[in-house]
Parts: C-alpha cells; structure tokens; sequence
C-alpha cells in the first residue's frame, strides 16, 4: 500500500505570497488514459504573479493550486496507456496544478524528458521554451541575418527565446536591466536599459531601417512603439501585459486593447504583421494537432538545451513547502533565471 501522502499549495484568492496555503490528501488514482506523475520540479512563473493578484487573463476561479508546468517520474497509469511509461520522466504544460506532490495528467499531454537533463534544468525551458519557440519560429519566422527586438531579455522567456534567436543566426536586441547586461553581452545580445534609455530611439541606432520581429511582453505603451520599430515586412509578436500587474480593474481589457491594436494595424496595406501569441490557442479547435504541435517544439527546444545553443538557469530551487518564499523571490526581480519548486 502507498503511504505516501499528496502535498499541494493552494491559491486562496487575491493575496500576498504568505497567503498560500498548504492541503493534504491522498495520492490520486488514475482513470483510463491518464497517468499519476510525483513532481521532480515545477516552475514559478511570471502567470502566478498574475494569477495570486488576480490579473491574469483567462485564470480559473479561486480557490485553486498553482503552478504553469511540471516535470517529474510516472508512477501509475490508467486503463488504455502504456505500462512502459511507468518510471519514465516527462515534462507537462498545465496552466495549474504543478505545485502539488502528486498529479494526474492525460497520458497525451506528457512529453519525454531526455536522459541527460535534470529535473530543475528540464522545467526551466517547459513553458518558457514552448512560449520562445512557437514565437520565434512559428510566428514570427526568423531567419538568418535579421534584426530582432527582444523585450525582457533577461527574464524567463525572453533569455530563451534571445539565445534561441541567436542559434537561428539573428542579431538580437534585447532591453533589460543593467544587472542582466554582462549575461546577455556573453549570449551575443545588445543590451538597451529600459530604465535609463530610450529604448525606440536606441533601437533606431542599432536598427536604422527597422528590425525584423519584435516580441513584446510589456504591453501598454511599448506595444504601440515596438510596432512602429518594425521594418517593411516586420512581425511584432505581442504575448504580455506585464506593465498591468500591479494595477486593479478588469484583467481582460489590457489583452483585448492589444488584440484590438493589433487587428487595426494587421488592416493597413504596409506589409507588416502584428499578432498576440496565446500558448493555449487552437486546443480546443483541434486537441490531437495542437498536443503534436507542442510535443514537437518542447522536443525541439530539451535538443537545444542538450546542444548548449540554450542553457537552463535556475536562479533557486526551494522545497514546496516554502512556495511562499519562492514566490516573494521571483517577484523581488534580484534573481536571475527560474525559481523552481521541488518535493
């Protein structure tokens, strides 16, 4: 008989980090084509800070437990999925549930972890890796010897998707603090200070005639101005609106200004493309395409990080039971890389 018991942190509502709160139960039991994983690492990403303020966009109803991705070991599956898969390490994108000791996912929804990569260094490029890929090669399309603003350069997604560019051969822009400035010099990235520069204008220096994708998860303001950096046939990829996480007011309307924004520009005859990247998009128009579609790029990017044409920071990895502290960590912005829980 198993006495191990399940651990989850739970989001109770609009709170500060000390807020969490920790519950106990059994360990679930699969059902037909599904499979009970024990989590090795899950990520505390930029979505929870939204979610503990209640801002992000499509969050579900409080109470609920956190946590975007997850990586760990099966160690049961249901009728209808392969025994084989017991004992194997897979990586899951969920939206919630990852900060838990144990969870049921659909047996689909698990991609393999390649031996070789430990858990912490896996979770750290699950939803960030997704995010940077899809953006950068099945949005914005860039190719060698173009020019790319990347936005947050040295925060989770944007370190990614930076080194992912420079691996496709781009020059990449990249603004951030100057703290990120030295890591981002030795990626090959030019850094720009969005604090104390002005960031379209230096990206009018370095870019005379425009750069050829910007990816923006600012939101407001820098929107509009990434949009006007674009050269003739550019592509801005919007996919944020970090800019609103402390405000209060509706969490949907910062999004549906940007998809607004973004439908008007996509009208004008100037040959440049605007669009807001949704990592959930097309799942519930087409289940089976988008797990392959997913399964394929978060294969793509563990090769990457295999190669070393991307690394895995881990600025922390804290127990589940400090979620809390984990959390006030990543959003004290003193850290850099992904704070990761464990068991």
């Amino acid at each position: 008989m198993n006495s191990e018991r399940l651990v989850e942190v739970v989001l109770p509502g609009v709170v500060d980090p000390e807020g969490l709160q920790v519950r106990h139960g059994d360990v679930p039991t699969p059902g037909r084509g599904r499979i009970v994983i024990a989590m090795e690492a899950s990520g505390v990403s930029f979505a929870e800070q939204q979610m503990r303020r209640g801002r992000y966009y499509d969050q579900p109803p409080f109470p609920f437990v956190p946590g975007y991705d997850v990586v760990g070991r099966v160690i049961s599956t249901g009728d209808g999925v392969d025994p084989g898969m017991t004992g194997r390490r897979v990586a899951a994108l969920l939206k919630v549930g990852g900060w838990a000791s144990h969870l049921v996912l659909d047996a689909d929804d698990a991609v393999p972890v390649p031996d070789g990569l430990t858990p912490s260094q896996a979770e750290t490029v699950v939803v960030n890796g997704i995010t940077a890929w899809q953006m950068l090669h099945r949005r914005a399309r860039v190719r060698a010897g173009q020019t790319v603003l990347v936005h947050g350069a040295g925060g989770g997604v944007g370190t990614v998707l930076a080194q992912l560019a420079r691996a496709a051969g781009a020059l990449v822009i990249g603004t951030a603090s100057a703290r990120h400035h030295d890591t981002l010099r030795e990626m090959g990235v030019v850094p720009i200070d969005y604090r104390t520069q002005d960031v379209p204008a230096r990206v009018a220096e370095l870019a005379p005639g425009g750069v050829d994708a910007v990816f923006d998860h600012v939101g407001g303001r820098s929107v509009v101005d990434s949009w006007h950096l674009l050269a003739p046939g550019g592509t801005l990829v919007a996919y944020g609106s970090a800019s609103t996480r402390d405000d209060s007011g509706s969490k949907q309307w910062p999004v549906l200004k940007i998809l607004a924004r973004t439908w008007l520009w996509n009208a004008l005859p100037n040959g440049r493309r605007a669009g807001f990247y949704n990592i959930w998009a097309g799942r519930s128009f087409g289940k089976d395409r988008y797990r392959a579609r997913l399964r394929d790029d978060l294969t793509r990017v563990f090769a990457a990080l295999h190669r070393g044409d991307i690394t895995a920071r881990v600025a922390a990895e804290l127990p589940l039971a400090r979620a809390a502290e984990a959390l006030r960590l990543a959003e004290s912005g003193t850290v850099t890389g992904k704070v990761v829980l464990t068991p």
